[in-house]
């Protein structure tokens, strides 16, 4: 890739689209229903620390 075609990508509507791709990204990563989720999700290594993972808990 030269910077000609760096600059036409900057030039046209690809830029814009990137960019409104890159906002809608973060907001849906940071909306306001995701705070438990992602509370969850960053406690799966802890959640069976005490004692094995039951089967009966695995297949449902």
């Amino acid at each position: 890739m030269n910077y000609h075609i760096f600059r036409e990508i900057a030039d046209s509507w690809v830029l814009l689209a990137m960019f409104v791709f890159f906002i809608s990204a973060v907001v849906w990563s940071f909306r306001p229903g995701n705070r438990k989720r992602h509370a969850e999700i960053a406690n799966i290594p802890f959640r069976h620390e005490d004692a094995p993972l039951d089967t009966e808990e695995s297949q449902s």
